[in-house]
């Protein structure tokens, strides 16, 4: 009975954390049916009820809630105790699970992680791309990547990046019709590529720099998307102003497909970081990984 508390104790902190039997589902694998029979199970073994249910929404109740706070820390406590133990064996195993933004996995992780993979069979990546500030501990990560500013005081934060630079860019064509910006004034009438942020709903104020004071422009242009890529890829098309970080459009502008405007505007965003929460023991796996991706100074003489 106990061990099956146990188990049907973690479902239920999945469908808890993801508010919803659907998504739950999905990520445990199983029928959103025998998911729901599983939680009333255990709701009769205990004698409460877990989770409020209607036909728009989950959320725990108060029982449920205590479960939360109080018992998932330890279970995941356990885990980690367990992972310490598997170390011994001297081959690091399980599932380190990363949230990140679409770019930064393409540019920056996975080319540090591909290398590695092939000395561990036994360890597995899964890689979830995100812009939303997501709580990594609720929601079952064991690491983030954000840039530092986002992540929070009581996280262990490994920087991966130097702080990052800005660029405005557009196309020649777009430049052709259009006169190159060079005041706030000027470029709030331009059509600018803008992205909704996937937190709050609203539209992303462009973080410019001048004269060492930090100045939010709130733009607006005739395109939203939710992520940075395909704002790049608008801007080569001609369909406005983008502001993204250096690293997505460098090659673009040596190569003059791109132009940088207001260069004196634009600032640098705080380095990318890795962060997890402190856990009395770290897993191997999740050491390998997170040596993987960290920053590097480069030495002079030797290649980077």
């Amino acid at each position: 009975m106990a061990r099956d508390n146990i188990i049907d104790i973690l479902i239920f902190f999945e469908v808890a954390r993801q508010r919803s039997f659907t998504r739950a589902a999905v990520k445990l694998g199983m029928s959103q049916s025998t998911l729901s029979h599983i939680i009333r199970d255990l709701e009769a073994r205990l004698g409460v009820r877990l989770l409020n249910r209607t036909t728009r929404s989950v959320s725990p109740t108060e029982a449920g809630e205590r479960l939360l706070t109080n018992v998932a820390p330890r279970l995941e406590e356990v885990n980690a105790e367990i992972a310490a133990v598997s170390d011994l064996n001297g081959k690091p195993a399980g599932t380190v699970r990363i949230t990140a933004i679409d770019h930064i996995i393409d540019t920056l992780l996975w080319p540090r992680l591909a290398p590695v993979l092939p000395q561990y069979p036994d360890l597995h990546i899964e890689i979830q791309s995100d812009y939303k500030l997501v709580d990594i501990a609720a929601d079952r990560y064991d690491i983030g990547v954000r840039y530092g500013d986002q992540v929070e005081e009581d996280m262990i934060a490994v920087r991966l990046t130097p702080d990052i630079p800005t660029m405005i860019v557009g196309s020649p064509d777009y430049f052709s019709w259009h006169a190159q910006p060079a005041s706030l004034q000027e470029l709030l009438k331009h059509n600018c590529i803008t992205l909704r942020l996937a937190s709050s709903g609203g539209i992303y104020a462009w973080e410019l720099q001048h004269e060492g004071r930090n100045v939010e422009a709130r733009v607006r242009g005739q395109t939203v998307f939710t992520s940075a890529v395909p704002m790049v890829q608008a801007a080569l098309s001609g369909n406005g102003l983008a502001f993204v970080t250096a690293d997505m459009v460098a090659e673009h502008v040596r190569e003059g497909r791109l132009i940088s405007v207001m260069n004196d505007w634009c600032g640098k965003f705080p380095g990318l970081h890795a962060y997890y929460p402190s856990r009395r023991h770290e897993s191997r796996a999740l050491r390998i990984v997170v040596e993987a991706i960290r920053h590097r100074e480069s030495i002079p003489g030797q290649p980077h």
